[in-house]
């Protein structure tokens, strides 16, 4: 085969075509980054929320309004008993509005331990605008600035059989308040060893 036989059958390598090559190459590497650079800030986003949602679960959401909670006498003396335990709360500073009508009280004392719902039909516990900012009647939202009196009804409870006894002197008591999101506010105390007709511990 002469050398000239080989000239006339190579093929060569055009303009056009390395074009159309780069011009394939730049279009999937900007494709490919775009998808990448989608889903870096998509899990970078969800992190975000990952975490945020962390802290909000991890911190409480209300406090105690004062260190107080007070006891309502169904019998006074050394051997007293408890018909009714009321107390205050605020929102914790940073935390975002809490819906009551979502948020479960539990109740322990003696052998009892007890989860409770809102329901504004039995009224096991109910609530009560005290410092309300948006004026006119309180709403269910406890908001920034607000202050909220909380009440238990241990009567009503004991009344639907779901308690046999009251809380009585010495007893320890403890309430936790469970709202949608954020860690519960959670109250120990005891009773005293007598009882007036409104104590508070």
């Amino acid at each position: 085969m002469s050398w000239k036989k080989l000239r006339k059958n190579e093929k060569g390598f055009t303009g056009l075509e390395a074009a159309i090559v780069l011009i394939a190459f730049v279009t999937v590497a900007a494709v490919f980054s775009y998808v990448m650079l989608g889903a870096g800030f998509y899990t970078t986003q969800k992190g975000k929320q990952s975490v945020d949602t962390g802290v909000k679960q991890a911190s409480s959401s209300m406090e105690l309004d004062g260190q107080y909670i007070y006891l309502v006498a169904n019998t006074t003396g050394s051997s007293g008993d408890v018909k009714e335990i009321y107390y205050y709360v605020t929102l914790s500073a940073g935390a975002t509005a809490i819906d009551l009508n979502n948020t479960v009280v539990a109740l322990r004392y003696q052998n009892y331990y007890l989860q409770l719902p809102y329901d504004a039909t039995t009224k096991y516990w109910t609530y009560q605008g005290i410092v309300d900012v948006d004026g006119g009647t309180p709403d269910n939202l406890l908001e920034k600035n607000e202050k909220y009196k909380i009440t238990i009804n241990i009567t009503a409870l004991q009344n639907a059989g779901m308690v046999t006894n009251l809380p009585t002197t010495n007893d320890y008591v403890t309430i936790e308040m469970k709202p949608p999101i954020g860690a519960p506010l959670i109250v120990n105390k005891q009773i005293p060893p007598s009882l007036t007709s409104l104590t508070w511990v």
